[in-house]
């Protein structure tokens, strides 16, 4: 995605805030919610060949940058890989938990353990410390395959929601499953204040959608700085 590329992706995502509560408009706007949410991820994911955002971010990327913590970029200090994890689980546990009343992806195929973490919740509120232990020691590569798997799930969980259904209130009792589930930091529990007042197509506009563009935009910085450091350091030698 170029600059033109991203300024029709968030023209589109005006578009999808302007029908998507709108039953008459059911049917476009599951198509446009697909073709948007794929630029979101890896071409992989839509066996597409379309060129996305998050493969412009992994493009000429070495293990050694995806993983650096803290970074300089303007607005964040986390690694790319944190990003990349913080923005898979908060669209796990929104759309399959809140929106779904289902099992988190995470859950269903060992991605813990095959990913090589520790951490189960959203990210938000999470301490210096593990976060730079997720950035040391995450796999990368089944990063990416669980990245795919939940972005498979959401398509499936929109895709089957009936006319009027993005107009339903988050259930308290699906809040409190992020909470049995440990899906957020007691720390965090703003998160769950803010989830609770959304709708379905709340969630939809915002963590499966926007929140993914933003965090993927703020890996694309830190990528732009972290090769205008490596070039400073090439001219110095």
């Amino acid at each position: 995605m170029n600059i033109e590329q991203r300024r029709t992706w968030n023209e589109n995502h005006k578009q999808l805030t302007e029908i998507i509560l709108n039953a008459n408009e059911h049917v476009p706007t599951i198509k446009l919610f697909l073709d948007h949410h794929a630029l979101l991820y890896s071409s992989k994911m839509s066996k597409d060949r379309i060129h996305t955002l998050e493969d412009i971010v992994l493009e000429h990327m070495d293990e050694s940058n995806l993983r650096k913590y803290p970074v300089r970029a303007r607005d964040t200090k986390n690694s790319i890989v944190w990003h990349l994890w913080h923005i898979a689980r908060v669209e796990d546990i929104t759309m399959n938990i809140l929106v779904a009343d289902s099992q988190q992806v995470l859950h269903s195929d060992q991605w813990l353990q095959k990913m090589n973490i520790r951490f189960s919740h959203s990210g938000n509120s999470m301490s210096d410390d593990d976060i730079a232990e997720l950035s040391s020691l995450i796999n990368i590569e089944s990063l990416l395959e669980y990245r795919i798997a939940v972005g498979k799930q959401t398509r499936q969980i929109v895709s089957s929601l009936q006319p009027g259904e993005f107009r339903n209130k988050v259930q308290d009792s699906r809040i409190k499953k992020l909470f049995d589930e440990k899906a957020i930091l007691q720390e965090a529990s703003g998160i769950a204040e803010y989830w609770s007042k959304k709708t379905i197509a709340g969630l939809v506009l915002m963590p499966a959608t926007r929140h993914n563009f933003l965090h993927l935009n703020k890996c694309v910085r830190i990528k732009d700085q972290l090769k205008k450091e490596m070039k400073q350091l090439n001219r110095l030698k």
